[in-house]
């Protein structure tokens, strides 16, 4: 190297780092860590209040079951009461349940599985609706029913990723997700008004409950909102909560920022961290700790109850050739534990449903469906999927009576 040469070289590496000296603090001051009020302690957990004046707006099922259980005794009652208020006599109807998983874009095969079912003829008002991560967003409506089906094949056929999150760039690094998702919650908003809400409240008077599941990452436990309770609430803060829940239960951690809720313990703010559902639970029904079928019986209560699970993904492997990358290797792994999660969560749900007496039906995703996915929330890809999803509703759902692998049983069969 000559003398001028090795002097350009040393310059243009003392103007790097001269550059970098300045810029880095820039950008660090720029992506600072956001912050936030105490979280709240671990013993208290189940003290801590929401808001709106109401113990049953959520449950710490890991904590404690018997709120769970007061309020399932409570919809029995409102649904005695009703039924008779509007002339039935003789024992309850049989009760339709309804359990929606997560699977991000892959939600518009419920969705066109719920308008197809609609366009049967055959689709029930359910008793009970849960859902988690897309199944949240796709929950309300399939909880009000097909007064809601055109809502509902918008939220999942007329938008694309730009109507969910927008990407922070490195920014993204420094807090607390690599994407903004200030788009969902105006999608959230557009079609989550107070109308909607006082809809659902009129529902829980009647004794049905519509259930969303999220993730507590400070004290990672399962919490179950009472979203059908939030609704009924005149507060003036209901609104948003019942909003900011369904985002919640939509933000998956690392990629989208978790939603914070303020929440009171003993008269001083913390703020809990909630994330995706989907992170504890991809498809729930109602804690293992109650027995639907012993608290039916301390009620007097007999009657059919039919289980119906729409699983927002694919049961079959997934070959692909991973690149030999700490990323792509992380990125197969996680989604072998998302799938390997969910099919489990299923045997969970049919343990339940064999111990409290439900017809168990699940439908998922054909192994047929092999459309391009080029990127999350495509709009093509969506658009799709819900004709699949309509197409097997319209034609007859073929329920599945065992979760996947399940060798029944030959009395079983019968």
């Amino acid at each position: 190297m000559t003398q001028m040469a090795s002097k350009k070289w040393s310059a243009r590496r003392w103007l790097r780092i001269a550059a970098a000296s300045i810029l880095l603090p820039l950008v660090a001051s720029g992506c600072a860590t956001p912050k936030r009020l105490p979280a709240v302690p671990l013993v208290s957990t189940v003290h801590a209040d929401p808001g709106l004046g109401n113990s049953h707006i959520r449950f710490m099922v890991a904590r404690e079951s018997e709120p769970f259980a007061e309020e399932a005794r409570s919809s029995i009652q409102k649904e005695a009461a009703w039924l008779a208020s509007s002339g039935h006599v003789g024992p309850l109807p049989p009760a339709n349940f309804l359990a929606i998983s997560g699977g991000g874009d892959n939600g518009a095969f419920g969705s066109g599985l719920l308008n197809g079912w609609t366009a049967a003829g055959t689709r029930p008002e359910f008793k009970g609706v849960t859902g988690v991560s897309t199944g949240a967003l796709t929950a309300p409506f399939a909880f009000l029913g097909p007064k809601y089906d055109e809502s509902l094949k918008a939220v999942f056929t007329s938008i694309s990723k730009k109507d969910i999150f927008k990407s922070r760039g490195i920014r993204g690094i420094f807090s607390d997700g690599m994407a903004d998702t200030t788009p969902l919650a105006k999608l959230i908003a557009r079609y989550v008004d107070r109308p909607i809400l006082d809809a659902i409240a009129a529902e829980y008077a009647k004794g049905r409950l519509l259930l969303v599941g999220t993730a507590d990452l400070d004290a990672l436990e399962p919490v179950i909102w009472n979203m059908t309770a939030i609704a009924a609430s005149k507060d003036p803060r209901a609104l948003d909560l019942f909003r900011n829940v369904l985002r919640a239960s939509a933000s998956i951690p690392g990629a989208f920022p978790p939603v914070m809720f303020d929440v009171e313990v003993n008269g001083v703010r913390h703020q809990e961290m909630h994330g995706d559902g989907g992170t504890i639970a991809q498809v729930f029904l109602y804690p293992p700790s109650l027995n639907i079928a012993a608290l039916s019986a301390a009620a007097g209560v007999e009657r059919k109850r039919n289980l119906y699970i729409i699983r927002n993904a694919k049961f079959d492997p997934d070959w692909a050739d991973v690149q030999r990358k700490t990323l792509s290797i992380s990125a197969r792994a996680i989604g072998s534990l998302t799938r390997t999660q969910g099919i489990g969560d299923l045997y969970i749900i049919y343990a339940l449903a064999q111990r409290d007496g439900f017809d168990f039906n699940l439908t998922f995703i054909p192994p047929t469906f092999n459309v391009a996915h080029p990127e999350q929330f495509d709009t093509n890809y969506m658009q799709q999927l819900y004709a699949v999803g309509y197409r097997m509703a319209a034609e007859g759902v073929d329920w599945q009576k065992f979760p996947p692998g399940y060798v029944a049983p030959v009395s079983a069969k019968k």
